[in-house]
């Protein structure tokens, strides 16, 4: 099979040595993040303050989900990957993703109960054809031999695209548009969900699907995405 079609770089599509790889450009550009961050949000530290402590953001003001951990900065390096499994079909990408999630968030899965990915609406599922983000949250369910309910979630309108408005803008964009889907708030009753997505920006999204969530019953919920926007 690799004699017929050549393992490609997933981001840049040069030829690479096994399937799902990157090439070792593409791979150097990548920005992985990791500790120190922050307890609850995942936040990196510039610097290690010693011992488990919390961003700023999440002293303010506790965001809905527990904790949140992401593998890459989403930057110049890393969105050609993303938009490329996102909206240019390279669904082969999922499996290699889930497992760097995998390793990004070894305790948030080890601790879960159900993996669910956040929803998308039917309409934008029909012009996609996919769900980036339940694709991610099958895999990894896979990977780990935790319980995947791609269909947990249901977003219930749909919202305009978040590229371009402003933190309070996304919050106020999201806010009521997820519910858990009738029939599926037993399965996640009394359980620790870990949800699943493909970038957090300001993490509007996530957090409306956590809310939505507790208010089914879930005990706690955590979140896991394959980048995340950051500031310098």
């Amino acid at each position: 099979m690799d004699l017929l079609l050549p393992p490609r770089c997933l981001s840049c599509g040069a030829l690479v040595s096994a399937q799902g790889a990157l090439c070792v450009p593409c791979w150097s550009a990548m920005t992985f993040v990791g500790d120190p961050q922050c307890g609850c949000c995942g936040l990196p530290f510039d610097h290690d303050p010693g011992g488990e402590m919390l961003c700023g953001a999440c002293l303010r003001e506790a965001p809905p989900f527990d904790r949140a951990r992401a593998v890459l900065r989403y930057d110049d390096a890393s969105r050609r990957l993303v938009l490329g499994f996102k909206h240019a079909d390279r669904t082969e990408a999922a499996a290699t993703f889930a497992g760097w999630m995998a390793r990004a968030a070894p305790q948030l899965l080890a601790d879960c109960a159900v993996i669910a990915p956040v929803p998308l609406h039917w309409r934008r599922l029909f012009g996609r054809r996919y769900n980036q983000s339940a694709l991610l949250s099958q895999a990894l369910a896979a990977q780990s031999g935790r319980p995947g309910l791609p269909d947990l979630l249901v977003r219930l309108r749909a919202t305009p695209s978040q590229g371009r408005l402003s933190a309070t803008q996304r919050r106020q964009n999201v806010a009521g548009a997820f519910a858990v889907r009738p029939g599926r708030a037993a399965l996640l009753r009394g359980r620790r969900l870990l949800l699943v997505d493909d970038v957090m920006t300001t993490g509007a999204t996530v957090a409306a699907c956590a809310r939505a969530a507790r208010a089914a019953g879930a005990e706690a919920v955590d979140v896991v995405v394959l980048a995340r926007a950051l500031r310098d």
